[in-house]
């Protein structure tokens, strides 16, 4: 059976390098498909586990050129007794399939450990661990984010190499304005002083684009570092050439320094700016994961823990408590409560659950203290699966983008090829060397192909991300770019486009009843809840009244309604399923309630035992 991969891959400068490891991979026994997206770094694969595994696509990856980040873990480990004990799990670790590296200090009793989360997990790393002889648990509170962190230290080093960079070159560019307009540069003048100025931005921060340029030609491909060395080191050389063989009076028209030197630190901005967008696409994903609870409370041995959520396993008992979030998804068997589930749902009014029915982890529980039964933990629960739909979403892409990737495979060399063409039709043409070369090195340097490789997948990874920080999830490119066709939006939850806050909206009264006396009852009934619904009466109650008294009695009815006393007399306040279970007659107003549930407005029944007296409706209105 086929499985999926997600692989963060770090070095892509372009469009080109994206399409060159998907050629790569593709060309593997055993992978089905592979998509690269250079705006998320991400490269997901479809495969055959029985004819390759991860391990050879990480391989196949470096060897093209690039670099894969593994997740990193650190493990406090107990029971170690001397160094051939850290020996041991050290190599107990490596052996692990997915694992790429691990180290065991003995002196501070920790392992670090770089592995593949596709392949294994933290919980198989520590019962290896446990299994011969020892054990190990997650070190909490280290936070190792190791995508984050290799982003970040990318985003210092160029910002770093453009400010050095810029330093070298503005007096190069001042000395190129200065003999443009004919004013004497003094010193900015000297072809050494040139040379001393734009060899460090040359080969110290152009370094990296002589790298790609050079992984480049080993795989007999070309993306924009080739470009860029290509252009910068014409530019360069030339200059370099005529600093040794042109006379001193002249020379200055035959320095291009600062042309090599402004390109590099341009292109170098870019980078930065890049990095800096990139390092933003995640953000939609973390605020996610910002919903998930940080811990669980679980039964274990007849006690009441507080642990990590990550070490919840299926089969746990949890407790949860009014106001505290639901750890995982599971089953409620004991208790019953009313819980938020808008996130998921969009519906703004809690949901009555009890004994036997489902909840949903990151969703928020309202009133009661319940138990339930861990069903779903990790990466299979509800709001892992989103997350991990978004992941997808943005990594998907659009039809539009085959467009893009085709022409971006033979962009370089087609631009390669004009940038020759430019300098021969000068050279033997015009008899111009000098005019050759620079315009040459125009075309190799502004035809970059980074914003045809970046506009498609920068989109929709923005939109998708935009989306789901504001509740909507797009499923992927190809729906996205759909999307633009849109002509009529149907909405089936009244939760998508109301304020979240339920209001008052109808007060029917029967018999000797006004509607004030309908209100003022109900509001003293639900004086003390908590419910929304019971909020939302009260609320409207204190509109009318300005005290709204003490009732005598109080029961609350789960699923159903309440039964209160005022003044000795008996009300009951609920659904119709809580006047069938009192033996009340509703027939007379059957029509009126079914009128206004059909309207999407929640309709609540004011009776005693021998009469209906009201009806009080309340909804969640168009924001």
């Amino acid at each position: 059976m086929a499985e999926k991969a997600n692989l963060k891959i770090t070095g892509m400068s372009c469009a080109a390098c994206a399409t060159k490891i998907e050629k790569g991979l593709k060309s593997l026994d055993g992978v089905l498909d592979a998509n690269v997206n250079l705006a998320i770094e991400k490269a997901t694969v479809i495969y055959d586990p029985d004819k390759i595994n991860i391990c050879d696509m990480e391989k196949k990856i470096e060897d093209i050129g690039y670099g894969v980040i593994k997740d990193k873990v650190e493990l406090a480990l107990m029971g170690m007794s001397c160094a051939s004990c850290a020996a041991k799990i050290e190599k107990t670790l490596k052996n692990l399939p997915g694992v790429s590296n691990a180290s065991v200090n003995f002196a501070t009793e920790t392992a670090t450990v770089e592995y593949d989360s596709n392949e294994i997990d933290k919980e198989k790393m520590i019962k290896a661990i446990k299994d011969i002889g020892y054990d190990a648990k997650e070190k909490t509170g280290v936070g190792i984010d190791t995508e984050k962190e290799i982003k970040e230290r990318e985003i210092n080093t160029l910002r770093k190499l453009v400010i050095y960079s810029a330093i070298l070159t503005v007096p190069l560019v001042l000395s190129m304005f200065l003999v443009m307009f004919k004013v004497p540069g003094g010193i900015l003048e000297n072809p050494w002083l040139q040379v001393f100025l734009s060899s460090p931005v040359q080969f110290i921060v152009g370094l990296r684009y002589y790298k790609g340029a050079w992984n480049n030609l080993k795989n007999m491909t070309a993306n924009m570092d080739t470009l860029v060395a290509m252009g910068t080191s014409a530019a360069y050389f030339y200059s370099l050439y005529n600093v040794f063989t042109k006379p001193s009076h002249e020379i200055h028209n035959y320095l291009y320094f600062e042309a090599s030197a402004v390109i590099i630190t341009l292109v170098t901005l870019g980078k930065l700016l890049e990095a800096t967008a990139k390092g933003k696409t995640s953000e939609a994903i973390k605020n996610l994961m910002g919903l998930q609870a940080k811990t669980a409370r679980v039964i274990r041995d007849g006690q009441e823990l507080d642990i990590p959520i990550e070490e919840v396993k299926v089969g746990d008992i949890v407790v949860v408590r009014p106001g505290e979030k639901i750890p995982v998804d599971g089953k409620i068997v004991e208790g019953s409560s009313t819980i938020d589930e808008s996130m998921i749902t969009g519906e703004s009014i809690p949901v009555e659950k009890g004994v036997g029915d489902e909840v949903i982890g990151a969703t928020i529980n309202k009133t009661g203290t319940f138990k339930f039964e861990a069903t779903k933990v990790g990466k299979d629960t509800v709001l892992s699966q989103i997350i991990k739909m978004v992941e997808d979403a943005q990594g998907s892409k659009a039809p539009i983008q085959q467009i893009a990737d085709k022409i971006s495979g033979i962009f370089v060399p087609t631009v390669m090829g004009i940038a020759a063409t430019t300098f021969l039709i000068w050279y033997f043409g015009y008899g111009d060397f000098n005019a050759g070369i620079i315009n040459a090195v125009s075309v190799l340097v502004i035809a970059c192909p980074c914003a045809l490789g970046l506009a498609v997948p920068t989109s929709v990874m923005v939109g998708t991300g935009k989306g789901a920080e504001n509740g909507i999830l797009i499923k992927g490119g190809e729906h996205l770019q759909r999307a633009g066709k849109i002509t009529t939006i149907v909405l089936d939850k009244t939760g998508t486009i109301t304020k979240g806050e339920p209001e008052v909206t109808d007060i029917e009264a029967f018999g000797n009843f006004t509607e004030e006396e309908i209100l003022k009852i109900a509001g003293i009934a639900e004086k003390n809840s908590e419910h929304p619904l019971g909020q939302a009466i009260v609320n409207k109650a204190k509109e009318k009244f300005k005290i709204l008294e003490d009732h005598e009695k109080f029961e609350a009815i789960p699923g159903y309604g309440i039964c209160i006393m005022i003044n000795e007399k008996e009300f009951y306040i609920g659904n119709r399923r809580l006047m069938d279970k009192q033996n009340i007659d509703v027939t007379s107003i059957e029509d009126k309630v079914t009128e206004l549930e059909s309207q999407g407005k929640t309709a609540m029944i004011l009776a005693s035992r021998d009469s209906v007296y009201g009806i009080i409706a309340v909804a969640d209105r168009k924001s």
